[in-house]
This record gives structure tokens, sequence and C-alpha cells, in this order.
């Protein structure tokens, strides 16, 4: 998806509040404006489904000024079926039209990584982060998922608003890889997931948290053989 036509051909929607709209530059996505409120978080899921090994590659340029909160990219996304929700994650949208992380973590199978990330409290120096998680809504208690090794990336240098990254991400068995690179410098992180199941199928999924705001061109998922 090149970002500049319309988006809802390739993308489903998740929150009420959000705002998406294409230009020449690509997609740009923008999270409700209310701080801790549930309804102004925004997830854009793909509506295809991936299965097996795959590449996620995309153009990322941050259009906020935030200093607090995150933006997700969730890897192959499926509905918790011992609660009794459909596998496709698409057969129950109606039930996230506030995405709560809660909504997301306590239902869904996949990964998680998230990334120009900031935490609940501003930030006052160059501090960010990127960590990935499994979530299990499996398991009780339910919460947001067990951290994969080496857990978080930090003061990475990366995502200045306005500066576009090239983001790859790949998942190969139980490992993950993301590779981000701008103009000055190239960043890898790399999980392994060592004692959870795996995540084999489902949709693709960014979201931002409220406030965030971004623009996405240049998207492509591609199955390894």
């Amino acid at each position: 998806d090149a970002g500049t036509g319309d988006w809802r051909e390739n993308w489903a929607l998740d929150g009420l509040k959000a705002e998406v709209t294409n230009s020449d530059q690509g997609m740009n996505f923008r999270a409700g404006p209310v701080p801790r409120e549930n309804a102004s978080h925004a997830v854009l899921w793909t509506k295809e489904n991936f299965s097996g090994d795959l590449k996620i590659e995309y153009e990322y340029t941050r259009t906020d000024e935030a200093t607090q909160y995150v933006n997700i990219l969730y890897i192959q996304a499926t509905g918790n079926t011992q609660d009794g929700l459909p596998k496709d994650i698409a057969e129950w949208a109606d039930q996230r039209t506030v995405p709560a992380m809660s909504v997301y973590w306590g239902n869904m199978h996949t990964y998680h990584i998230s990334y120009a990330a900031y935490g609940g409290q501003p930030v006052t120096d160059d501090y960010d982060y990127i960590r990935a998680r499994r979530y299990r809504p499996d398991i009780s208690p339910k919460k947001n998922g067990p951290i994969l090794e080496p857990d978080t990336y930090e003061r990475t240098g990366l995502f200045a608003p306005g500066v576009p990254h090239r983001i790859t991400v790949i998942k190969q068995g139980n490992e993950l890889f993301m590779m981000i690179r701008n103009s000055e410098k190239e960043y890898l992180a790399h999980w392994v997931n060592t004692d959870q199941p795996p995540v084999t199928e489902g949709a693709i999924g960014l979201r931002h948290m409220w406030t965030r705001s971004a623009r996405y061109r240049d998207f492509r998922v591609s199955t390894l053989r």
C-alpha cells in the first residue's frame, strides 16, 4: 500500500475518534485528542490475514511532538477462541469501537512491538524505548503479555518528528528482528520467544495511543518461504 490511495481498500479502523487521511505523501493516521481516554486510542488493521514467517516493511514519519505514550506494531493477531471469540479479529470489530489496550492484550494472541515510545509520564531528556511482547489472553490473570528477551532497547536516538524512518520487521520462527533506518543511522533490535507459544497467523495492526500521530507510506507484507 503506497498510502496515497483510499486507505479503506486495505485497512480497517478501530477507534471512533481517530482520523485517517491520504495524500501524495502517504497515509496520515491520528489518534483521538484526549490523553488517558480509552476512546482516543486508535488501531488500523490490515484486512488481509497472513500466515507463517513474514517480512513487514514501511516508511514511518512522526507528525506529533509527543513526549508521552507509544506506537505499537501488532504482528499476526487472532482472537482468543478459548473465550468464544472468532479467530478472525474482523468478525468482532464491533467490540473494539473503544479500543482500550486491555481489549487487545485480554482477547488477542499476537506479538506487539512498541516503538517511538515514551512511557506514561512526559520525557524531559532523550529517553525512548523499543520493546516486544507476546500477548497471552489464554492464561490468568490476564495482563499485557510477557516481555520477550532481551527486554528493552533504550535511548535509540531515533524517531525525531518529521524524519522519515524505513522500518523492516521480520518474524522468522521464534525470532523477531526490527531494522530501522533514517538518513543518519541504522538500528537493529532482536528478540527471541524462548518460552511462549508461537504466533503463526493473523492480521497486522498499527496502534497509536491517545494523542499520537504519524504518516505511513509504502507498506508491504511479504510471506517468507
